[in-house]
Order: structure tokens, then sequence, then C-alpha cells
């Protein structure tokens, strides 16, 4: 569960890089689009939104290269200014440059994660470089910086507000950590990285893409699937479809290691089978074997650290970062580590416990945790998930307990629109109001696995929103649940409840931020802050009024019984051991990997240096993978969270403990989420992220709110 922002101008990017390459070329491409294309007139459409039903893919390329040129005049022409600098005809004239480039850019960059295909993955390939070097050429021009510079160093003295400050301080940032005060010989090699890390990315996003399908899991014989619900073995069924298998059932791998099925599956034989599929794709040689490309990033990147003078990567990102140093990030996976590996090894012998009981006669293994700790749930709480899933029907979900949760808070309200065009027939709009009535963002929901869609689940604008041209916000929450067959019912899970709530959060981030400059939205924070807001909404979901409100049972409406309430409630630490520990293992892996020096970066064998990695840091348990291994660690190669996967559960210290402010103060009442809107997710990070938690809080954040969270004191 992630939030990505996808935006240019450059000034506004936040955790994604767009991509690299030899720029030169495009300089003297065109500055004017084709009629034809739709991206050459402004939308008709509610908010601005695209008119996806008239982009055909090949729009994007000459609309990112007409927009990539359209900008490289705008930038030349701030940059060659004779006149002295200024907040106005420096930072905010560069804030409001690119305009073709991020409407085009921002749909094309959701389209080739969510809903790709041939033709926008060999476009993706095509300008991918281009777009990089074309941030290069803006951020590492010195003219430009010497402008951008001056209007910093005189920021005290020129009158601007704190919005401008704020602008001004995260432009000049910006371009002091991608380069801009190197001396000439390094800007060059740096673009060179650049480029090079940027395809390599690309390379791997597409590759491990084509490594989930090569893993999927071919059964021939139904009578294997036992213990699958009827909804599970149809999509199975539909799948193989798909894939030219009909009449069989073809099992799909999710982006994580462990895999849900493994809960019900009752041979172990498919168990092992589709855990090891899981474990080892992207390992298998071919074409989409990714181990060359994540050896080759990791130099890439320890050798752009040393040359911005740090000694490892880790230390390079986290220097921008809540945390700061990476010590302090290692600091507090090491000190969670000792006792949630403790709770998992716990858990581990009452899983055992219950395989010996059974007669197994095996030792407990990571395919068969999820198997059998669901009946130690079910025997120590009594919570059966297929009989919890009948109250969760993912329509009433989304309107009586995501919406809901949001009018309690906030006061929005939401309707339904169905003259928005969308990207696939699977997603639905939504207009978003404030308490007065007023229109306050479009929020888009596609809820299904796709084969041409990446795993996980994200949130990201669908716009470039400002106050300064009055665009407000659109943004998609994409998620990777089973689609139902037709006319069965929309069943999901808890853990998938939460999963809407936690990206839920993160829509009402973007559509509370937006100030007056693109630039200055409240998701340009650390990534280690850019999860608070999500996992923080996490915790309506068990609100008492909230939970009541959507947890019906989808044939008769019947509220959940409140025993069954209470089971779950009871059952919500266990398995927490084995969930913080898996988390932890990868947070860490992700730290070991970017920890590597320019010198001791060339790894040649990403298994051994995982085990031997995992081994010192105490989180080596067979049982208990890692969330991610190396080779699928998607957040770390190819989706901008390097060296800041720990930002989980930093900003899970953080939810965690701002929650117990809202129990200290009446729960959720309106007012107090009037407060923690204009104190938290309203703001702009004008000051630093703990200054301005201190001043929501009252004082740090501490750690022990999420220890009793988890059940791990």
């Amino acid at each position: 569960m992630k939030f990505t922002a996808r935006r240019l101008p450059i000034f506004a990017l936040t955790l994604i890089l767009l991509g690299t390459g030899a720029h030169a070329a495009e300089k003297a491409a065109a500055t004017t689009l084709a009629a034809s294309n739709p991206f050459a007139k402004a939308s008709p459409l509610p908010y601005g939104a695209e008119p996806m039903n008239e982009i055909k893919d090949g729009d994007f390329k000459d609309a990112i290269l007409v927009g990539i040129a359209q900008e490289d005049a705008e930038v030349a022409k701030i940059a060659n200014s004779k006149d002295k600098p200024t907040f106005e005809n420096t930072i905010a004239a560069l804030d409001h440059t690119g305009a073709l480039l991020g409407r085009a850019n921002t749909l094309f960059q959701q389209l080739t994660q969510a809903n790709t295909n041939d033709t926008l993955d060999k476009i993706n390939e095509d300008v991918t470089p281009k777009l990089q070097a074309h941030q290069d050429s803006i951020l590492l021009n010195a003219k430009l910086f010497k402008r951008v510079k001056a209007v910093y160093e005189a920021r005290e003295t020129s009158g601007l507000t704190d919005d401008q400050k704020f602008l001004t301080v995260g432009t000049y940032r910006r371009f002091v950590h991608s380069g801009a005060e190197l001396p000439a010989d390094k800007k060059k090699q740096l673009t060179k990285i650049n480029e090079q890390i940027a395809k390599l990315a690309n390379d791997y996003r597409t590759r491990l893409l084509g490594a989930a399908k090569e893993a999927a899991v071919l059964v021939e014989d139904k009578a294997q699937l036992d213990g699958l619900s009827e909804a599970d073995v149809a999509a199975a069924a539909t799948a193989a479809k798909k894939a030219g298998q009909e009449g069989k059932y073809l099992l799909v791998v999710r982006n994580t290691t462990q895999q849900p099925l493994l809960a019900s599956l009752k041979n172990r034989d498919l168990r092992l089978k589709l855990m090891q599929a899981s474990e080892t794709r992207g390992e298998h040689g071919g074409k989409s074997d990714v181990r060359e490309l994540i050896t080759t990033l990791a130099q890439l990147r320890a050798q752009k650290a040393e040359l911005m003078g740090f000694a490892t990567f880790a230390a390079f990102t986290e220097a921008e970062q809540m945390a700061k140093t990476a010590d302090a990030a290692k600091k507090l996976l090491l000190d969670l580590a000792p006792a949630a590996v403790k709770k998992a090894k716990q858990e581990a012998a009452e899983i055992q416990a219950t395989i010996d009981e059974q007669k197994g006669g095996f030792k407990l293994t990571a395919a068969d945790w999820n198997f059998y700790s669901e009946q130690v749930r079910k025997a120590k709480y009594s919570v059966d998930n297929n009989e919890v899933q009948q109250y969760f029907e993912i329509n009433r979900v989304l309107q009586d307990g995501v919406f809901f949760a949001a009018n309690k808070m906030y006061g929005l309200t939401f309707k339904e629109r169905h003259d928005v065009p969308t990207y696939s027939p699977d997603m639905r709009v939504f207009e978003v109001f404030e308490e007065s009535g007023k229109p306050l963002a479009l929020f888009m929901f596609d809820p299904w696995q796709r084969p041409n869609k990446n795993g996980g689940a994200w949130c990201t604008f669908m716009n470039v929103p400002s106050g300064i041209d009055n665009r407000l916000p659109i943004l998609v929450n994409t998620e990777n649940f089973t689609k139902p067959e037709d006319g069965k019912p929309a069943l999901i899970s808890f853990d998938d409840v939460t999963t809407m709530f936690h990206e839920f959060g993160h829509a009402l981030h973007g559509m509370f931020s937006v100030h007056y400059y693109g630039g200055e939205n409240g998701f340009n924070v650390p990534t280690d802050v850019v999860e608070f807001p999500s996992q923080f909404n996490e915790h309506w979901a068990l609100e008492p009024s909230v939970f009541a409100n959507y947890a019906k049972h989808y044939q008769t409406g019947a509220a959940m019984p409140q025993e069954l309430v209470d089971k779950i409630k009871k059952a919500r630490t266990y398995g927490k051991g084995y969930a913080t520990t898996e988390y932890v293992a990868a947070a860490l892996l992700d730290l070991e990997w970017h920890s590597l020096t320019a010198k001791d970066a060339k790894v040649t064998d990403i298994d051994a240096f995982e085990t031997a990695a995992l081994k010192k840091d105490g989180v080596d348990l067979a049982e208990v993978p890692p969330r991610y291994r190396t080779p699928y660690f998607l957040h770390i190669w190819g989706n901008g969270y390097e060296a800041n996967y720990y930002a989980y559960m930093w900003g899970e210290i953080l939810d965690d403990d701002a929650y117990e402010w809202f129990t200290e103060n009446g729960g959720m009442t309106r007012q107090n989420g009037q407060t923690f809107r204009d104190k938290m997710l309203g703001r702009t990070y004008t000051a630093d992220p703990m200054d301005i938690y201190r001043g929501f809080r009252g004082r740090d954040p501490s750690a022990e709110a999420i220890k009793r969270e988890r059940g791990l004191e």
C-alpha cells in the first residue's frame, strides 16, 4: 500500500523518478501539438478530467515530447532573464511551467502502472530516458540555479509569505539534492548515472510484471483447489481462460511473498508450489530475470551517493527525510525486531503444535503458515474469515464505511458521477463536496486485479491541482482485489477493508493539501511522513459507529453480530509477530542494499547477500520470509521507496500516537477531525515535520502506542 505522485513540472515530483536519457536530440522538437491530439486543447470535462475515451495510446508520446520542448523553452526564458531574480519571476514562474507535460505524463504514468499494454510499454521505454534528461537539464542548469539560490538567500528579507517561503525552500533543496552545486564534470557523471538508473528501473518494472505472469501456477484438477471459496475458484478459472488455458485453473501471484490463497488451500503440495513460485519469481533466467538489473541498480545508486558526497545511498536519501540519518531509520527497525521475532516464534510454536496434533508429520514452513495460522485463530478466537467476509460487500464498505467515516470526521459528502470517462470499465467516479456544499475533488476507484496491472495498492493524482489555476484535485485509489464472477457478490477480507481505508487516507491528504502553488501541495513531504495520513485513516475501519454502518450481511443486510465483532477485535493482534517481522525484515533488507558503499556494492549473488543481511539483523526466520524478497521488491527497485521502505513503520508510530490523541480528546468527532485537518492533513510543510507534529500533539511522538496496537508490549 502506497502513495505515488506523478506530476510535472519537475518541481513538484514526489517519490517517483520518471526517467533519464539523452535529451540533446530533442532540443529542436516541435513545441506545438497537432490539433487532432486530445491534449492539444483544454478538457471540457468536469474538473478538467481527461477525455480517456478519446485519447489513443499513440497520443501520449507526441504530447510528452512536445510538452518537454515547451517546458524547455519556458525554463530557458527564466534562466536567461536579465531581470533581478525574484520569487515571482523565478520560483513561481518555475512552478507554473510544463502544463502540457504535466497533463499528459500524469495520466500516462498511471496507465503504465494500472492498465498497460505493449504499445504503452514501448512508449514508456522510449520516453523514460527523455524525461530524466529533461529533469536533469533543469535541475543541473547552472544559470537557473544561480537565480533560485539568489531568491532562497533573500527569502527572509523579501517579504515572502509562508507559502512562498515553503515553495522557495523546497525548490532550492530539490536543486541541491539533485546535484546543482556539483562542478561541471561531476554533473556530467551524475546525468549519465541518472540516465542508467531510470532506464534500469523502467526495465525492472516491465520484467517484474512478466515474472509475475510466469510465476502463476496452473492447476488442471479442480479437486486440488479444495478449501478455496467458490469466488476464488471462479477467479482462477477466469484467469486460466484469459491465459488460453480454458477448463483449467490459474493461481495468480500477488506482489507480496505470502499469497492470500495459502490461508485456505488444503493441498500442501500445491501450497509449497505456490509459495516457491512466489519466492523465486524473477530468478529463472530469460527475459523476465531481474537479478542483473538489481545488482547494477545497487552499484549505480552507491556511485551516485558518493558523487553527491555521501558514504551510502541510504545516507544520501535519509538526509532529506524526517529521520535525518540512515542510522536513525535503522535503529527504529532494530528496536522493534527483537519483540517482533519473539512474538513470531511464539506464534510459530502454536502453529507447530496444531500441525503435530493433526499428525501432520512435517515442520512448519512459510507455505503452511497462513493455512494453520487461520486454524489457530479460529481455535483461539472462533473467527472464520469466510464467515467474516459475508459482512464486507465492497460497495457497502466504500460508501457506508470509507465515505461515512470521512463525513463524520470532515463533513464530506459524495455523489457518484457517470459522465466522466475512465481507462477501465472496472472504475467508478465520485464527486466530493465540502460540508458547505462547495466542490472539493473528484475521486476515482479502481478496485479489481487485472493481468496488465501492477500488484499492490496505491493512490495518485490524475491531474496537477493548484489554487493559482483554480484546479481542484482528481485522485484515484488503485487496488488489486479479486473480481467476482458476474452475478456474484463482491465480498472482500477485513485486510482488504483496511486497505481501502488506507488508500483513501492518502486521497484525503491529497484533497485537503491543495494550495495556491502547485509545488506546495502537502504531498510534497518527506517519504517517511507520506504514509502517516493513510495509516492513520485505517483506525476508523474498526471505530464502532463506522463499523456498524458498513459491516452488514450482503444478503440480509443484518449487522454483524456483536459476538463476531468482539472476536475480530480480540483477534486483531493475533499474527502481529509474523506481520511485524516480515515487514521489519523487508525494511532492513532495503537499508542493507542501500548501505553499500561504492567500493563494496558489486554484489554478484543477490540471494546470498539477502541471507547474510537478514542474519546480521536478527530477522532470519525461515518460516517468516521478508514481505518482499529482493527480486520482487518493487517498492525499492522501481517505485521510489529506495532506502525508504522503513517509512511505513515510521508513519505508523506517528499515526498510532495521533490516534491516541483522539481517544484522549473525545474520539471521532467533527471538531477533532477539523483540528487534524487544519494542523496536519491540510498543512504545507513550511517547518520541520517534527515541529509540525508537535504543534498538533503537544509533544514528540511516542512508540508506546504502536507497541500496544501490535501487541508487542
